[in-house]
C-alpha cells in the first residue's frame, strides 16, 4: 500500500490568518473567543464566538471573485493558498493525478440567508445570479480545483462535524489506492451568523456564558456547551516517493484513518462509544500502533456534557486503558471554538505540528476536573513531549465518527 505524507499546511482561525501566527498563539494558550461582532446578539441566548479577525479576502482573490463567493469559500482559498505555497507542489504533479477532497457542514449559509432576506424584501427578481454557486457546499472544492488545475477526483464531504476529517481520510485512500498522486484536503466553514447561532443555542448545544474564559470548557465539570468558531484548514498530501523525488519538505506521514457511524441518535453520541472507539482503533492500528514514543490526541472535545464523557470512554476502548492513560490529549476548541465541518481539518494541522515540533497544545481553562473525564488533557499550559503518533478525532451529529493518525517522519 502506498505511503502518504503531508507536505503543506494552511489555516485561518480565530487565532490568526496563517499557520505560524496560529501555532504561536495556540501553544501560548491564547483564547480566540470573544463577543460576536458580526450581528446584534441582544435577543440571542449565546453571544460569544471564535470569529476570524482582520481577514481580507482581497489578499487571495480578485475583487470580482470575492463578490461571487460565500465566506466559507474565501476561507478555503486563503488556507489553500498558504498550503500550496508551503508545499511548492504546483507544476510537479500531473493535473489528472491531482485531487481535491474538502469538507463543509453547511457550506454557503451566509449566501442562503442574505438572498432569502433580499427576496422577502425586494422580490424574486432581485436574487443574485451568483446565488446558487455561492451557496452550494461543493463550490469551495470546485473553486480550488479550478484555481490549481486539479483534474483528478474532486469531492465534497458533508458529515456534520466529522466532514473535513472524512475528507482528509478519503484523500488518503485515493492516493493509497492509486487514484491520485497528490490531493488538496481539508475543510472550511463560515457559519457564525444569526440563524445558526440561534439554532444551536435553542437545541441547548451552545455555551451561554458571557465570559470568554468560561465558555469553551472541554473536559471541565463546569462545561455547558460549545462555542462556535469559523475558518479553514488545508493540507497538501501526496504519495511518499513522489514527495521524495521532488525534494519536498515533509511534515510527517498521514498513516491511518478510521470511519464509523453510531447509527444511534441524530445528535447525541452513543454512550456505549462502541463505534467511535472502533474509528479510533482502526486509525491507530492502520498507523502501525507503535509502542515506542508518546501519543498525542487532538480530541473532538466540544465542551458539551455528553461528548466529553463519551469521547473519554471511546479513547479508553479504542486504545485500551493502558495506552489511553499514557496518551497526552488536548482540545484546541478551548481556544478556537468549534469550526463545525472545518474543525477536523484545522485540528489535523495542529496534530501534525505537534508531531513535528514536539509541543502539545494545551486545553486552556481546564481548572475543575470532571471525575468521568480522567485522562491527561494537558490542562492550561503547552507541554514539551517526544511523540511518535498523533491522532485527531471528530464526532458529528448523525453519529458520524472519524479519526486520523499521523506518524513521525525522520529523514
Amino acid at each position: 500500500m502506498r505511503k502518504v505524507v503531508v507536505t503543506g499546511i494552511g489555516a485561518v482561525t480565530a487565532l490568526g490568518n496563517d499557520v505560524p501566527t496560529i501555532w504561536q498563539n495556540l501553544i501560548n494558550g491564547v483564547n480566540g473567543i470573544g463577543p460576536i461582532t458580526r450581528f446584534d446578539t441582544t435577543d440571542h441566548k449565546s453571544n460569544l464566538a471564535a470569529e476570524v479577525k482582520n481577514f481580507d479576502p482581497l489578499a487571495f482573490m480578485e475583487r470580482s471573485e470575492v463578490r461571487k463567493t460565500d465566506l466559507f469559500t474565501q476561507y478555503a482559498v486563503a488556507a489553500a493558498s498558504e498550503a500550496i505555497a508551503d508545499s511548492d507542489i504546483i507544476g510537479t504533479v500531473a493535473p489528472d493525478r491531482f485531487g481535491v477532497y474538502l469538507g463543509s457542514g453547511v457550506g454557503g449559509i451566509n449566501a442562503m440567508a442574505q438572498e432569502q432576506t433580499r427576496m422577502l424584501q425586494s422580490g424574486p427578481r432581485r436574487i443574485s445570479a451568483f446565488f446558487v454557486p455561492m451557496m452550494i457546499s461543493n463550490i469551495a472544492a470546485g473553486t480550488l480545483a479550478i484555481r490549481y488545475g486539479a483534474k483528478g477526483p474532486c469531492i465534497l464531504i458533508t458529515t456534520a462535524c466529522a466532514s473535513s476529517t472524512n475528507a482528509i481520510g478519503e484523500g488518503l485512500r485515493a492516493i493509497r489506492h492509486g487514484y491520485a498522486d497528490a490531493c488538496i484536503v481539508g475543510g472550511a466553514e463560515g457559519a457564525i451568523m444569526p440563524v445558526s447561532i440561534a439554532g444551536f443555542a435553542n437545541m441547548m448545544a451552545l455555551s451561554t456564558s458571557n465570559d470568554p474564559d468560561a465558555a469553551s470548557l472541554p473536559f471541565d465539570k463546569r462545561r455547558e456547551g460549545f462555542v462556535m468558531g469559523d475558518g479553514a484548514g488545508i493540507l497538501i498530501i501526496e504519495e511518499y516517493q513522489h514527495a521524495v523525488d521532488r525534494g519536498a519538505k515533509i511534515y510527517g506521514f498521514l498513516s491511518g484513518y478510521g470511519s464509523t457511524c453510531d447509527a444511534s441518535h441524530i445528535t447525541a453520541p452513543d454512550p456505549s462509544a462502541e463505534s467511535s472507539a472502533r474509528a479510533i482503533h482502526d486509525a491507530f492500528a492502520e498507523a502501525g500502533s507503535p509502542m515506542e514514543g508518546g501519543i498525542y490526541i487532538n480530541a473532538h472535545g466540544t465542551g458539551t456534557q455528553l461528548n466529553d464523557v463519551t469521547e473519554t470512554f471511546a479513547i479508553k476502548k479504542g486504545l485500551g486503558e493502558k495506552l489511553a492513560y499514557k496518551a497526552m490529549i488536548s482540545s484546541t476548541k478551548s481556544m478556537i471554538g468549534h469550526l463545525l465541518g472545518a474543525a477536523g481539518a484545522v485540528e489535523a494541522v495542529f496534530a501534525i505540528l505537534a508531531l513535528k515540533h514536539g509541543i502539545i497544545p494545551p486545553t486552556i481553562n481546564l481548572k475543575e476536573s470532571d471525575p468521568e473525564c480522567d485522562l491527561d488533557y494537558v490542562p492550561l499550559k503547552a507541554r514539551i513531549a517526544d511523540i511518535s503518533t498523533a491522532l485527531s478525532i471528530s464526532l458529528g451529529f448523525g453519529g458520524h465518527n472519524a479519526c486520523l493518525a499521523f506518524s513521525k517522519y525522520s529523514e
